[in-house]
């Protein structure tokens, strides 16, 4: 099996690791917080110092970072250690001008597909991930992300999936905060929440409202302001400008799950 180095260990890109590793993986992973790689260490993986030292003898690599500027300084580490014929596979949600960005420093015969994925930690630990894949995907690579999840392909161009992902999760976030919103309507109008739930239930919103109540999930609400930024950044959004000032008047909640919007 193809050798794959794992970087980026935080609360999605750890479960998937691990899922990857009891498949029977070949595994070299990396994290800034090094003590976040230790559990999988105890499993059986290859533990590296820095990104190019976990990519130097990797088939493929995988990286899921939080933001951008982790992208970007990632790759400043890894590019030079690439050898022609690896892949990599950036998971991370960062948009589309990220990622051709991250393309265009690549040297000759190594491949990037973007395929960030929709779902949470539970998905991601059991590979029910929803993954959506642009860019070129030979063999190895699309043998991976089935590994990962449902994959839907986004077309061959570099950055249609972080594209595609931008609209799908600012749909969710949106969502979200437009229930808590109803909810809290209701409790103004004196209705008993059970059966505004119950009602909500019934329409347009019920994906919305389950992912309100949702358990066992992790989205940060740092982490969906961010996602909502890099949407309103690239087309006039009036109603997520206002989810994003909203998410980021609540620091309290910034590192819990976007469910709890709705305290």
């Amino acid at each position: 099996m193809e050798k794959i180095a794992f970087l980026g260990l935080g609360s999605m890109g750890l479960p998937m690791a691990r899922h990857l590793l009891s498949a029977g993986y070949p595994l070299t992973v990396w994290n800034r917080t090094a003590g976040k790689a230790a559990p999988l260490a105890g499993a059986g993986a290859a533990v590296a110092a820095t990104p190019a030292e976990a990519v130097r003898d990797a088939d493929l690599v995988i990286t899921m970072l939080a933001d951008p500027a982790a992208a970007l300084a990632v790759a400043d580490a890894l590019v030079p250690a690439l050898r022609p014929g690896v892949h990599w596979i950036d998971t991370s949600t960062v948009g589309p001008d990220t990622v051709r960005e991250l393309a265009g420093r690549l040297p000759e015969g190594v491949t990037l597909t973007d395929a960030p994925v929709m779902g949470s930690v539970d998905r991601a630990a059991t590979g029910d991930l929803w993954v959506l894949a642009g860019g070129p995907r030979p063999e190895p690579v699309a043998t991976v992300l089935a590994r990962l999840g449902q994959v839907t392909d986004c077309g061959p161009d570099t950055g249609a999936g972080a594209a595609l992902k931008l609209v799908l999760i600012n749909a969710v976030i949106g969502g979200v905060a437009l229930t808590v919103e109803a909810l809290r309507l209701g409790r103004a109008l004196g209705l008993p929440e059970d059966l505004v739930r119950t009602e909500l239930g019934k329409g347009p919103l019920a994906g919305a409202l389950a992912r309100t109540f949702a358990e066992g999930a992790h989205f940060p609400v740092e982490l969906a302001a961010k996602d909502v930024s890099l949407a309103t950044a690239t087309a006039p959004l009036p109603i997520l400008d206002a989810v994003r000032a909203e998410l980021l008047a609540r620091p309290d909640l910034s590192r819990r799950d976007l469910s709890a919007l709705r305290g």
